[in-house]
C-alpha cells in the first residue's frame, strides 16, 4: 500500500473506521531529488598569471589544476597550458628525476611510500608521478596510488599525481615530461616517476629521467627471461624488494644472481656499473643503502659530465617528439583529411586500394591543402 497516494476505496475504509487503531496516515507528497533553491556556481577560470604565480609559490591546488590543463585533450586548453609551461621553464631543472619500474607485484607503490618518507626526512620535497594503466575496453583508470600510499598522502612535502595512460603511452610520456617542469617550478627537488609496469612505457620514461631504477622480486627469474635483457640494460640500479622474514635468504641469492648478470653487459655510456640492493619496505630495512646508492650514482654522473649530457640529449629528443606529435595532430585535424579519410579506410579494407597508396594520396591532399592556404 502506498503512503503517498490513497485511492477511493481506501479513503472509504478510513472514513468508516476512523476510530480504529488501524488508521492509515496519508503521508506526504514526493519530494524533489534536487533542492529547487540550489544554484550551481560557475567556477571562475584562472588566468595564466594566476596559474604561474600559484605554481611558483608552491600552491598544490593550483599546481594540480595546471597539470589537469596540461593533460586535457580539449584544444581550447592547449594554448594556455603551453604558455604556463613556457613561463615555468626558467624555474625548472633543479631536481633529481628517478624512474621506478618493476613487474606487477614487486611492490612499487609500497617501496615509493617507504623511501618517500625517508627522502622527506632529509628535507627534500618529493613529487610522485604515477602512470596508471587504463582499461582497453572502458578507457577508465583506477588512479589508486593515493590510496596505496596512505602514509605519505598527507605529508605536506609530498605531491602525488596519478595519471591515466589512456592507451597512449607516447602522449602520456609527453604530458608527464611537462608535468615534471611544473613540479620543479613548484619547488619539488626529487621527482619519482612510477611506470605502468614492465612494458613499452619504460623506454618513454627512461628518456625523461636522470636515473632508472628496476625493482625485482626473488624467485621470479624464470618468468622474467623474456623481458629481463631489455629492461636490465636500461637500469642504473636494481632493488630486490620484500627481503624480510623467510624471504631474506632468497633475496640475497637473487641479488648475487642479478649482480652477476649485470657484469655481463657492456659498460654504459655513463661509465657506471649498476649495483643491486635488497630492502624491505614493510620492515624499513635497506632503504638508507638504496638512497645512498642513488646519491653515489648522481655524484658519479655529475663529476664525469654525463648528467648534463643526458639531459641535453633528452631535450633534443623531446623537441623532435613534440614536432612529430604536432604534425600528426595537424594532419588528422585537417578538414580535407577528416572528410576523406573514412572513404580511404573503407577502400583499403575492401582491398580496392593498398595502404601505402592510400597514405600517399592522403598526404598529397594534406600538403596541397596546406600550400593553397599559404
Amino acid at each position: 500500500m502506498s503512503f503517498t497516494k490513497i485511492d477511493h476505496y481506501e479513503k472509504e475504509y478510513i472514513d468508516a473506521h476512523h476510530d480504529s487503531a488501524l488508521n492509515v496516515t496519508a503521508g506526504v507528497a514526493d519530494q524533489p531529488i534536487i533542492n529547487p533553491h540550489f544554484r550551481k556556481s560557475k567556477k571562475r577560470k584562472l588566468t595564466t598569471d594566476e596559474y604561474v604565480d600559484g605554481i611558483l609559490r608552491g600552491d598544490i591546488t593550483i599546481l594540480s589544476q595546471a597539470i589537469t590543463l596540461v593533460e586535457s585533450s580539449n584544444p581550447d586548453h592547449y594554448a594556455q597550458a603551453q604558455e604556463i609551461i613556457e613561463r615555468c621553464l626558467p624555474h625548472a631543472g633543479h631536481s633529481v628525476r628517478i624512474g621506478i619500474t618493476g613487474v606487477p607485484g614487486a611492490g612499487k607503490s609500497t617501496f615509493i611510500e617507504a623511501i618517500g618518507n625517508m627522502v622527506t626526512s632529509l628535507r627534500h620535497k618529493l613529487a610522485v608521478l604515477a602512470i596508471d594503466p587504463s582499461s582497453e575496453r572502458s578507457g577508465g583508470s583506477i588512479l589508486g596510488d593515493k590510496t596505496r600510499m596512505e602514509s605519505i598522502s598527507s605529508n605536506p612535502n609530498v605531491f602525488i599525481r596519478p595519471s591515466p595512460s589512456a592507451g597512449s603511452l607516447g602522449g602520456v610520456a609527453r604530458k608527464t615530461r611537462e608535468t615534471i617542469v611544473l613540479c620543479e617550478a613548484a619547488g619539488f627537488d626529487v621527482i619519482f616517476i612510477e611506470t605502468v609496469g614492465v612494458g613499452q612505457s619504460e623506454t618513454a620514461v627512461h628518456s625523461m629521467v636522470d636515473m632508472f631504477m628496476l625493482l625485482q622480486i626473488s624467485g621470479a627469474g624464470d618468468e622474467l627471461q623474456g623481458i629481463k635483457r631489455g629492461i636490465m640494460e636500461m637500469a642504473d640500479m636494481m632493488v630486490i624488494t620484500k627481503a624480510d622474514g623467510e624471504n631474506v635468504h632468497k633475496a640475497e641469492l637473487a641479488k648475487t644472481q642479478f649482480q652477476g648478470a649485470l657484469r655481463l653487459f657492456p659498460m654504459a655510456e655513463s661509465e657506471w656499473r649498476p649495483k643491486v640492493y635488497t630492502c624491505s619496505s614493510v620492515a624499513q630495512t635497506g632503504l638508507e643503502e638504496v638512497w645512498k646508492g642513488v646519491e653515489e650514482f648522481l655524484d658519479h654522473t655529475e663529476r664525469n659530465g654525463y648528467f648534463q649530457h643526458n639531459r641535453n640529449r633528452q631535450n633534443k629528443y623531446w623537441m623532435y617528439e613534440s614536432i612529430n606529435e604536432a604534425l600528426r595532430n595537424s594532419f588528422y585535424q585537417d578538414p580535407e583529411i577528416e572528410k576523406r579519410i573514412a572513404d580511404y579506410e573503407k577502400r583499403v579494407l575492401d582491398a580496392r586500394l593498398s595502404s601505402f597508396v592510400a597514405a600517399k594520396e592522403l598526404l598529397d591532399i594534406y600538403f596541397k591543402d596546406k600550400s593553397s592556404n599559404c
